[in-house]
């Protein structure tokens, strides 16, 4: 079933225009691999979960505030950061065929295990171990296991012989680079959120997966300023509303994911804000994405895992069927103080502020969202094969495509009609006028790509002024009036 259902995805995906390979005419080429294009509907899902993320988070508090940076930065942005030191990942080569792929990679396809909190040297072990071959020829004259560092180097300027700038690698640093500015224009308050929404650029050993192994991406990330004792208050305003509900999550002591009041998480040491945070990620995703439960959890890290700068870090794991299981999606990390301390300690610019009549180093929480791994998730948890038909489910949220309109035939002043009705909606919502084929294929065009709606503009709507509503989900049929329209779907969109 795995691979059946990611090969059609994959198929509706590049038929319809949902994405494509990039420089797809010189397939085959190993430079064009692990980068992807945007089709226009795909490229529509990005754009709505982009402002739904916008919308959602930036909101959580009165002083989160959208900004944008550059894709390079000079060299000791990256070396104070701690990138051209830790940001590596463990690289295996082919000595036969010369193919090179992770490590980690390899021993989780093969042996079923989570390989990230392994050493070089434990890796190395296991797959001499268990015989492991190479994926691509299957020799078993393999190279020791080493780091590779994943940035991609720039040189700056004309006469420049020396990289001296890299393309970024996350977004997370345009914010700590910004801090002490907007923390002044901002007439110096904490919290402080500044997001970014932004491309990133990680030279990935063997991209995999379509949208989960990617050389060049975008992130949304929401970097959240505190002076420390805000860690354990109720900063958002919103804990004794939410200190009895329940997130799903699988502690690093547990075998499965389980529900835990937000109350008894914190009287077991994990932060008020901390958790106020995941409340409303799970929010995020359940309420506004309905996202199923059984598919969504939060995975919390061990020391061996996670960075060495994170404090706490839960994964956000959505099971995705058609890559065999729960896959990163998006974090929740406390990093202390490391962030802005180790910019202070390189540019020996002092990243102190002063707040509330004493001089702090404010502390990072940070949200942090793959964009382009979300919408895969999308078309995988969405995506339906049905006896007749095969759709996907998408919530009016994010679907590409919100109405679509027909008219029954091609004549006796029907297309003039459904063109009315079509510039009547198209201001308020995304709207497609399809007017070939069968009334029945059109519709199975329509369910294919996800649009919720459609409208169909008949004889009997030049009599009495009605169309019909068709639900893709059900496929039931209702009679609306035209001037009743744009009322009734802002009801079920807005």
């Amino acid at each position: 079933m795995k691979k059946d259902k990611l090969e059609a995805i994959n198929a509706i995906a590049l038929k319809r225009g949902f994405y494509m390979p990039s420089a797809e005419i010189y397939k085959g080429k190993s430079e064009a691999s692990g980068l992807y294009a945007y089709g226009h509907l795909g490229k529509a899902i990005k754009l709505k979960f982009e402002n739904l993320w916008r919308k959602f988070f930036l909101s959580l508090h009165d002083n989160f505030y959208e900004i944008e940076g550059t894709c390079i930065l000079p060299k000791p942005v990256f070396k104070a950061s701690g990138h051209l030191e830790h940001f590596n990942d463990p690289l295996v080569q082919c000595l036969k065929c010369g193919f090179r792929f992770r490590a980690d990679h390899l021993l989780e396809d093969e042996l079923g295990i989570n390989a990230e909190a392994l050493s070089l040297d434990e890796m190395a072990k296991l797959i001499k171990q268990h015989k492991l071959k190479c994926p691509k020829c299957k020799s078993e004259k393999l190279s020791d296991v080493a780091f590779f560092n994943m940035m991609f180097p720039i040189q700056l300027g004309a006469l420049s012989k020396e990289v001296n700038a890299y393309l970024t690698p996350e977004t997370a640093q345009q914010a700590y680079l910004a801090f002490k500015r907007e923390f002044e224009a901002l007439r110096r308050r904490l919290p402080l959120g500044l997001a970014v929404i932004g491309k990133v650029f990680r030279n990935e050993i063997s991209p995999r997966q379509l949208f989960f192994r990617l050389r060049e991406f975008t992130q949304a990330e929401l970097q959240v300023f505190i002076a420390e004792e805000m860690l354990n208050a109720d900063v958002l305003g919103i804990w004794q509303e939410i200190k009895d509900k329940q997130v799903i999550a699988k502690l690093i002591k547990d075998k499965e994911a389980k529900n835990y009041k937000l109350e008894e998480l914190n009287k077991s040491g994990y932060p008020k804000l901390y958790l106020s945070f995941m409340y409303k990620i799970q929010e995020f995703y359940l309420e506004k994405l309905k996202l199923p439960k059984q598919k969504f959890r939060f995975r919390e890290l061990s020391e061996e895992e996670r960075a060495f700068y994170n404090r706490i870090h839960f994964d956000i794991e959505v099971f995705i069927e058609s890559l065999g299981g729960f896959k990163e999606i998006a974090g929740l990390h406390y990093r202390g103080s490391h962030d802005l301390s180790s910019h202070e300690k390189h540019s020996k610019e002092s990243m102190h502020v002063q707040w509330q009549n004493k001089k702090v180093l404010p502390h990072v929480i940070e949200l942090s969202f793959g964009v382009d791994r979300n919408v895969f998730a999308f078309l995988d948890i969405f995506f339906k094969q049905e006896k007749e038909r095969t759709l996907f489910s998408f919530p009016t949220s994010i679907a590409p495509i919100d109405i679509a309109i027909f008219p029954l035939v091609n004549k006796d002043g029907l297309p003039e009609k459904a063109r009315e009705v079509y510039n009547l909606l198209k201001p308020y919502f995304t709207c497609f006028y399809d007017a070939s084929d069968s009334i029945g294929r059109r519709y199975r065009r329509q369910d294919e790509i996800g649009t919720p709606y459609c409208i169909t503009i008949d004889h009997q709507t030049l009599q009495d002024g009605t169309v019909t509503v068709r639900y893709r989900d059900s496929m039931q049929q209702e009679r609306i009036a035209i001037d009743k329209l744009l009322d009734w779907f802002c009801k079920r969109f807005y």
